[in-house]
């Protein structure tokens, strides 16, 4: 973890211990500082901006009960977003769009560093080929290169192995690829993201 960081996560654990403590300024700059990041992580998943909203604010209901037996054990912002992946999940259940982890036959695929891809997130197409991922592929890219979390923070969120996750990516950059070359047939798409699932420096 890069000293900065180190710093955040230090910064937010004494905040939420503040929150556990009835401190109402502490609560306000959590929302402040992951409400936009945790709605969008939120919207990812179910598609639909008012359910993402609810999520959201049930999320940070949550934290203000919870902060006293707040562990810090994980980031804030890991426990954070398994609390709002964890609430979509139940969402996207009750309408029967989460499907378990499939077993992987053959062996984890090593997933090579992609480039960020907060550039192409803007484009139109790349944002409607992320919306037609699986919900459990589209999850695992935007932990990973949106909200930049660590391969063992993303894999703590979802609630599977670092494996796992692993094969996830990769599934997941092979079908965007496809999407997108597929989608460039019939829309002029920015040759850039055409690159993203290859190896990049």
């Amino acid at each position: 973890m890069s000293h900065a960081r180190r710093e955040e996560s230090s910064d937010d654990t004494e905040l939420v211990v503040r929150v556990g403590e009835g401190d109402v300024a502490a609560y306000r700059e959590l929302v402040r500082r992951y409400g936009a990041r945790l709605h969008h992580y939120a919207r990812r998943l179910l598609n639909e901006s008012h359910e993402a909203e609810d999520v959201v604010q049930e999320t940070f209901l949550r934290l203000w009960q919870r902060a006293g037996s707040y562990s810090p054990e994980a980031r804030v912002t890991t426990w954070l977003h398994r609390i709002v992946h964890n609430l979509a999940v139940d969402r996207l259940r009750s309408r029967g769009r989460w499907q378990a982890l499939d077993d992987e036959s053959e062996a984890p695929i090593s997933a090579p560093q992609v480039r960020k891809l907060d550039e192409q997130q803007r484009a139109k197409s790349l944002d409607a080929a992320l919306n037609r991922l699986p919900e459990r592929q589209r999850a695992a890219l935007t932990l990973v290169h949106f909200h930049e979390l660590s391969g063992k923070e993303a894999a703590a969120v979802l609630g599977v192995s670092e494996t796992a996750l692993e094969s996830l990516l990769a599934r997941a950059r092979r079908a965007l690829r496809q999407l997108i070359e597929s989608h460039t047939r019939s829309e002029s798409v920015p040759q850039a993201a055409l690159h993203v699932g290859k190896n990049s420096a």
